[in-house]
């Protein structure tokens, strides 16, 4: 009876190596791909015997049974981490096991560019294939709430940047980075802000550098174009900015600016309201962050484009006038 039981156990244990080589045989065998590189997602949510299904979909020759069982025996199957993946040729069954259970996820990209308003954000958001749209159709109090903002309006908030992600993240969570990285640049320009730039608060100094991102066509007129605002703010002088008319008309704007539009009251028109707009009317990078709380000194109150994207300073409104003839009007001095 004995020998019996033992002959048992030694089969038993025979067949127990048997399937165990077969198997770490099978982890360790490159795998067949539908392509060179195959993407697969594996939901919040799914179980071990999920993802595999939804590999072997995706175009990878793997066997749904055999991978649960690999994942299972190695007591990786509980730790799978959600998320999209990509594999390239060579890869085995054991190392995608290890690429889910390690978190290995894929990354995709979006970039917010200095100078756009919010209505671009969004185009840009809405319209990566690699995130989960949780945004959509919310309105500006719900997106605030979304992303933590205590401010009341979204334009300016975000700070223009390549942002990394992992495919299938939430739109959301990207403006919300987005947003953290502009309160942190903001708030260390703020602290080293010049003190005599007449701004009152970060929020001001936002708007203010908005304005500075719109109007600047050379890198090296930034610091100039601060001062001539910053000028005009300190004796009260109207900013007379034509991107923040443009921005109150919003869609609306044709594209044409317009003696009317220049007369035509509104919130943002620096034409016939004094100081600065109610809110920024674009996302400032760093360079207009620095320039709006670093102005260069100078006596300037006006600037007009020479037409090849730097801009003609001037200190009283006669040159200024002449320079408006000399650039825009075609007519010499």
């Amino acid at each position: 009876m004995k020998s019996l039981v033992l002959r048992l156990l030694i089969a038993l244990a025979l067949a127990v190596a048997t399937v165990s080589a077969a198997a770490w045989w099978y982890a360790q065998r490159p795998l067949t791909l539908a392509q060179p590189v195959v993407d697969f997602t594996v939901q919040r949510g799914h179980t071990m015997r999920q993802a595999a299904a939804a590999i072997a979909a995706a175009g990878v020759d793997v066997s749904p049974r055999a991978l649960y069982w690999i994942a299972r025996i190695t007591g990786k199957a509980g730790r799978i981490v959600a998320g999209s993946y990509e594999v390239h040729r060579g890869v085995t069954p054991w190392l995608l096991i290890l690429k889910l259970s390690s978190g290995d996820v894929s990354q995709a990209e979006i970039r917010f560019v200095e100078g756009w308003s919010f209505r671009q954000v969004r185009a840009a958001l809405e319209g990566n294939p690699n995130l989960l749209q949780d945004t959509v159709g919310l309105a500006e109090a719900d997106v605030l709430r979304a992303i933590g903002a205590t401010e009341a309006h979204l334009e300016g908030l975000f700070f223009p940047d390549t942002y990394l992600f992992d495919k299938q993240s939430n739109a959301s969570a990207v403006l919300r980075r987005a947003y953290a990285a502009m309160k942190q640049r903001l708030a260390q320009a703020w602290e080293a802000r010049d003190p005599t730039v007449p701004v009152s608060s970060p929020y001001e100094a936002l708007i203010l550098a908005s304005l500075v991102e719109k109007e600047t066509g050379r890198p090296e007129d930034r610091g100039l174009i601060a001062s001539v605002f910053a000028n005009r703010l300190r004796i009260g002088m109207r900013l007379q900015t034509d991107p923040t008319v443009i921005y109150g008309y919003g869609e609306a704007f044709d594209g044409r600016l317009r003696k009317w539009h220049l007369e035509t009251d509104h919130l943002y028109n620096t034409y016939t309201r004094a100081g600065l707009p109610p809110t920024p009317i674009a996302m400032p990078g760093a360079e207009s962050l620095n320039a709006a709380l670093h102005p260069a000194q100078t006596d300037y109150l006006y600037f007009v484009s020479r037409g090849d994207g730097t801009s003609e300073f001037s200190s009283s409104l006669n040159d200024h006038n002449k320079a408006v003839n000399r650039y825009q009007r075609g007519s010499g001095s």
